[in-house]
């Protein structure tokens, strides 16, 4: 349907070709007009949502009603920073967005859409980007300060060692030395691996079946595997034993969460871990845009991390099982990291899904 003006169809033209997203809504909220950007956005056409209330291409929208009811009896505009949307295919978007009523008879309502989820992303992103690179620095100065004493307090317990005669006496020192190789080897591990990566064409299916038949061993039949792959996703050159290790430590987490959860609870759902994989184009992953990028996630049916532990799940150290030495996240952010991707996760009581992102172009 055309924009009610004399120049609609100039105006639909310049309307078509905006990246913002342009609704036109008549006084009783029903779509008269969606340009291409809204479309994409809503996930809908102009053809199925024309003359529809603007209530059914938004699940939740209490909060966007009231403010374009608002407007169209006020004659005012509104405008609104990060609200949310939820919208009928279950994606939740984060905008800002502009409501400005349009002197026609009836009153009709102007809304401008600028999507925010990108940007935040982007944003999140870059800090943990440069919270890796913090952490990194650090994690090396301290193990240079207590790896340097550590070698003379190891050399000392086995000079001292080759000069008692007592074996009860030699005991002690030989549990010094063995205490001193504990942290060293502790300390190699908060490191991370530094090993220069040996890149070869890597298939992302080849190294997620590969941890799959790993856990299906350790769990002994006791673990639902579900995969979703797209079976278009290219080759890309990586490290297949560093990936390998990488999805290992996630998985494994997983694997331990979706077991932790069946304890003591009467859940109906067994322990499941799910491997999905999907193709992304023109993605962002902190402030280089990547031509092709490859995102797996590794979702599992626990309990959830706690909202405590969400936001520093990466660090060194850091772990939420009492068992748990907190170095396996750390390590596989490391190793993505240096395949210049990126690990994120989201984590909800009976659901926790890492999310891994891999460009698939050779990146400098």
């Amino acid at each position: 349907m055309a924009l009610p003006s004399a120049n609609a169809n100039g105006y639909k033209s310049i309307l078509d070709s905006l990246t913002t997203a342009v609704l036109v809504l008549e006084d009783d909220l029903k779509i008269r007009y969606l340009n291409p950007a809204a479309e994409s956005l809503f996930e809908t056409s102009m053809t199925r949502s024309c003359s529809q209330p603007f209530s059914d291409i938004l699940v939740d929208s209490k909060d966007a009603l009231k403010t374009l009811y608002a407007a169209a009896e006020n004659g005012q505009s509104y405008t609104r920073r990060e609200a949310e949307f939820l919208l009928t295919s279950g994606a939740r978007l984060t905008v800002d967005y502009s409501v400005t009523p349009v002197s026609l008879d009836p009153t009709e309502l102007l809304i401008e859409i600028q999507p925010r989820d990108r940007l935040l992303r982007i944003s999140r992103e870059e800090d943990i980007i440069s919270q890796q690179e913090t952490t990194r620095i650090l994690v090396r100065g301290m193990a240079h300060e207590i790896k340097n004493p550590l070698g003379g307090i190891r050399g000392a317990a086995q000079l001292l060692d080759r000069e008692l005669n007592s074996e009860d006496q030699r005991e002690y020192t030989r549990v010094i030395i063995d205490e001193a190789d504990r942290l060293r080897s502790l300390v190699d591990r908060m490191l991370g691996p530094n090993k220069a990566l040996k890149l070869a064409p890597t298939n992302i299916h080849e190294v997620l079946e590969r941890v799959g038949t790993l856990l299906e061993a350790e769990s002994k039949g006791r673990l639902v595997f579900r995969r979703d792959y797209d079976p278009s996703i290219p080759e890309f050159r990586g490290d297949k034993e560093q990936l390998i290790q990488a999805f290992l430590n996630i998985a494994r987490n997983a694997m331990e969460a979706a077991f932790e959860n069946q304890t003591g609870h009467s859940s109906e759902e067994p322990p499941t871990i799910t491997f999905r994989t999907r193709a992304l184009r023109q993605f962002t992953i902190g402030h280089r845009r990547h031509r092709l990028v490859c995102r797996v996630d590794v979702i599992d049916n626990g309990p959830g991390i706690p909202p405590e532990l969400l936001q520093n799940v990466f660090y060194p150290m850091i772990s939420g099982r009492a068992s748990g030495t907190g170095l396996g996240l750390s390590i596989t952010q490391s190793i993505i990291g240096q395949h210049h991707g990126l690990v994120e996760c989201e984590s909800a009581p009976g659901r926790t899904d890492f999310i891994i992102f891999l460009p698939l172009e050779d990146t400098p």
